[in-house]
């Protein structure tokens, strides 16, 4: 036994020495392989207005394009208001051409031939004025006094009916006041912003997709009422995907922004994902309890993120990947 123990201690040296070796090597080669897991960002969608669902498009892992519509609220209400709303906006707008075109030649002639029916009862009253004023100072009793204030009342009238058919001709050919044009076409606008707002809110009936995504939930049904803050999916963006990993600190100035790496899936071994250093962390934390290791768990490292163009759509959200980043040798 006292000379095995020596043989032993030597061949624990030596193994330990090859591991050393081996992991010098390998820290070495110019390779730097990390572990960690796909991460994908995701949206919340919800109609931007309220109301009952009227229909949904897509279900749940269904690829959607940006700008596509997903679901639709029931806007049936809305509608007919905007066509009401449209019928008020072209009465208020014929009112406004209405009152920029002035009159009618039409309307011109029948003012002037108004004034000048007027001019011509007066012109007869003004004949039987002076007719009864003539007997009346002729003394001869033909006339009375009343018949005279008769006269002169109905020449008066007459009078007055001539200058009122005068200023409606003015006004006929002076057409409308600036302040009756303007007022109009400020109604106008209003209308036009009531129906801008209604078309706005029937736009507001379509859920849109804002990014090209999978459905990865599909939280509400047709007939289900839903607002603003009511999620209706759940979607997954699938550009960019990026992975998760960790890096110790004697590692932390091997990697760099914009360092290429490869990142292998075990369902794709053989097929790596292209993908290059992006975000890096600069403040230490411990090892997230993902990481499965004894001696990691107690270690303070540094998150990176590792962006990946994953043009075939193999790597799925929290799926496990290695990432192998070239360093260059003896950096």
């Amino acid at each position: 036994m006292k000379k095995l123990i020596p043989v032993l201690v030597i061949l624990v040296a030596l193994a330990g020495g090859w591991y050393w070796w081996s992991q010098r090597s390998a820290t070495d080669d110019g390779q730097l392989t990390l572990y960690g897991n796909v991460d994908i960002r995701q949206i919340t969608l919800a109609f931007d207005g309220s109301g009952r669902i009227s229909k949904l498009h897509v279900e749940e892992g269904d690829q959607v394009e940006k700008g596509q519509v997903v679901g639709l609220l029931d806007i049936r209400t809305l509608q007919l208001q905007a066509d009401a709303q449209e019928s008020t906006v072209e009465a208020q707008r014929q009112a406004v051409l209405k009152l920029k075109n002035g009159s009618r030649p039409e309307e011109i002639a029948q003012a002037r031939a108004q004034l000048d029916s007027a001019r011509a009862m007066h012109e007869l009253a003004r004949q039987d004025l002076a007719r009864v004023s003539q007997l009346r100072s002729s003394r001869s009793g033909a006339t009375s006094q009343q018949s005279l204030e008769q006269a002169q009342a109905q020449a008066e009238a007459t009078m007055a009916a001539v200058a009122e058919a005068q200023a409606a001709l003015d006004l006929v050919e002076a057409g409308a006041r600036a302040e009756d044009v303007a007022q109009a076409e400020a109604q106008l606008r209003s209308a036009e912003v009531q129906l801008d707002l209604l078309r706005h809110q029937i736009s507001q009936g379509e859920l849109i997709a804002p990014e090209d995504a999978v459905i990865r939930s599909r939280l509400r049904e047709p007939g289900d009422m839903v607002s603003s803050s009511t999620p209706v999916f759940a979607l997954a963006l699938t550009r960019p995907k990026w992975v998760r990993v960790y890096v110790s600190e004697p590692d932390l100035g091997r990697i760099r922004p914009g360092m290429q790496a490869e990142v292998f899936a075990d369902s794709h071994p053989d097929q790596p994902v292209e993908g290059k250093v992006g975000y890096i962390s600069s403040v230490a934390e411990f090892t997230p309890k993902s990481v499965q290791t004894e001696e990691l768990r107690t270690s303070l490292v540094y998150e990176v993120h590792v962006i990946m163009s994953d043009q075939a759509d193999r790597l799925r959200l929290g799926q496990p990947v290695t990432v192998r980043l070239t360093t260059g040798a003896g950096t």
